[in-house]
């Protein structure tokens, strides 16, 4: 079954609720106008009453009649009955008097061939208690046609209104959801090659504002991710372009003719380098393919941060001896986490510092320990980072050196990249500062990591 759209829904609403509101008022105003009806004739029968008794009072028997046609020749719609204290009738002052009518005292409604009375039983004289009874009857057949006709226009009022406001609201809502349907169209038009499409936030109405801009929001991660996903697929053949020409050469050079067996070892030798760093490189974008579906599963130990930095500056220091630069580590604090993970995340901020650091420059690691979180940094003198390069240097592929642009057996930009995915997989946070002639990298990872 086909579902209605959201326009129909609220016209339909509308319509309900109109058709609800109009019926409640019509059933007061039906029942307000029978209670003044009903009031009406109570003063009526009350008034005619108090003319009857007095025209009844001290006259001789032979005058009541007249006396009775009399007064209620003036009220062509009533009649009269008058019934002894023994139940027999005395009196009626016209033949279509329903023989059966209510014997309570009080006001009463009654119908009778086709025809609808109002019925007043009272005493002839209230302060004996063995007195004739008197029975007025108000013929009200046109007051209960009024109140049908009515009744019948409430119904139609409520069914035209209805349709009315159904018909208004389909348009309103219509009008109102325009903005929808502007989204809507952006949406269908959306493709890998017009992800920079927008929506006008500032024409949107407060409602949809916010999801505008959220709308918007998400088209600019989509186009980041996009343009990041290009990048990536654009930077992975860059690397592995250079290491599988050099393959290629060398071993089409190889055989272009006879050569000695040892040349032919020393081909393979070089061929195996190649594919060694191959390798390395399909593991670390594997490995940052887990990190992107949260498959890294840091295990959960206690560490001493200062027992791991140390072993990392002793792996170290040769290096940083051959290239004149100091190694330093202050601070000690403890958390859990996974020590073979953290190592690697430390190991490349250290591999990257030496790296970048001038003779007699200085690296030093430091561990704050505070209440509810662990730093650790890792910062290097030398060449400042300009600050427009700063949010970059954790893309993949992405070097600060501009000389460093060819695929390299050493180095091919993913290390900072594993070391953020390390470190969020920690549940922590890291940023790059350089200022002042030194360039730090922090990290921050929750004690309960």
């Amino acid at each position: 079954m086909r579902r209605l759209s959201l326009s129909s829904r609220l016209a339909l609403l509308f319509a309900a609720c109109t058709a609800v509101v109009s019926l409640f008022a019509g059933v007061l105003f039906s029942r307000a106008s029978e209670a003044h009806f009903i009031e009406l004739d109570q003063q009526l029968l009350d008034g005619k009453l108090i003319g009857l008794r007095r025209a009844l009072q001290d006259v001789q028997p032979a005058q009541r009649e007249a006396r009775l046609a009399d007064e209620l020749s003036r009220q062509a719609d009533l009649a009269l009955r008058i019934t002894g204290s023994d139940g027999q009738r005395w009196y009626d002052s016209s033949t279509q008097i329903p023989t059966e009518l209510p014997k309570q005292s009080g006001l009463s409604t009654i119908s009778h061939d086709g025809a609808d009375y109002r019925v007043l039983n009272a005493p002839l004289y209230p302060d004996k208690s063995d007195t004739p009874q008197l029975t007025l009857l108000l013929d009200i057949t046109h007051h209960q046609h009024f109140l049908q006709r009515m009744q019948h226009l409430i119904w139609l009022t409520v069914g035209l209104s209805a349709l009315a406001t159904a018909l208004l609201g389909a348009w309103a809502a219509r009008s109102g959801l325009r903005p929808l349907r502007r989204m809507s169209a952006v949406a269908r038009g959306i493709s890998a090659q017009s992800l920079n499409a927008r929506l006008p936030e500032a024409q949107m109405p407060p409602e949809l504002a916010e999801m505008a801009h959220s709308f918007n929001a998400m088209l600019g991660r989509l186009d980041d991710s996009f343009q990041r996903l290009s990048a990536f697929s654009a930077d992975i053949a860059h690397e592995l372009r250079t290491p599988l020409s050099n393959l290629l050469t060398h071993t089409q050079v190889t055989l272009t003719r006879p050569r000695p067996l040892e040349d032919y070892r020393e081909a393979l030798h070089s061929n195996l380098e190649e594919l060694q760093w191959m390798a390395q490189l399909v593991n670390d974008m594997l490995y940052l393919a887990k990190a992107d579906h949260g498959l890294l599963m840091p295990k959960r130990e206690a560490l001493e941060l200062a027992d791991e930095s140390d072993v990392l500056l002793e792996f170290f220091a040769p290096l940083a001896e051959d290239a004149g630069v100091t190694l330093s580590r202050q601070g000690h604090a403890r958390i859990k986490g996974d020590s073979s993970m953290l190592r690697r995340a430390l190991s490349n901020l250290l591999d990257n510092a030496l790296r970048f650091t001038p003779v007699a420059g200085s690296v030093r690691l430091s561990i704050v320990d505070q209440p509810h979180a662990v730093q650790v940094s890792v910062e290097n003198s030398g060449e400042e980072i300009s600050a427009e390069l700063l949010p970059r240097l954790f893309d993949r592929f992405y070097r600060a050196d501009p000389a460093r642009q060819e695929g390299s057996s050493e180095h091919a930009g993913l290390g900072l990249a594993i070391t953020q995915s390390i470190v969020r997989a920690h549940g922590g946070q890291i940023r790059c500062e350089s200022a002042a002639g030194w360039t730090r990298f922090v990290i921050e990872l929750p004690k309960e990591a």
